[in-house]
């Protein structure tokens, strides 16, 4: 009987990490979202980043696919591959 609640217990503590870390990242439109947007819809995007990424699209315009984001200081291909089916255009 320990074992089967040992079990469900594992179970359920592995069915919340997997949707509670899923539910992290979502969707959001990197041309119009807002600085506070942006980092809380993207893993790894702290407020500092999504500013800058809001700070070089007022200045260079809109970002035309993923590989135009590596032009903001301090987003690299991991952090665009971790997030590329959340970003929008």
């Amino acid at each position: 009987m320990k074992n089967i609640k040992n079990g469900i217990n594992t179970l359920l503590l592995t069915l919340m990490l997997t949707f509670s870390t899923a539910s992290i990242a979502q969707e959001v439109n990197i041309n119009k979202a807002d600085a506070q947007s942006i980092a809380d819809s993207l893993n790894g995007i702290g407020l500092k980043k999504a500013e800058a990424i809001v700070a070089w699209r007022t200045e260079h315009g809109n970002f035309m696919d993923l590989a135009s984001l590596e032009s903001v200081k301090g987003i690299g291909i991991k952090t665009i591959e971790k997030n590329k089916n959340d970003i929008q255009f």
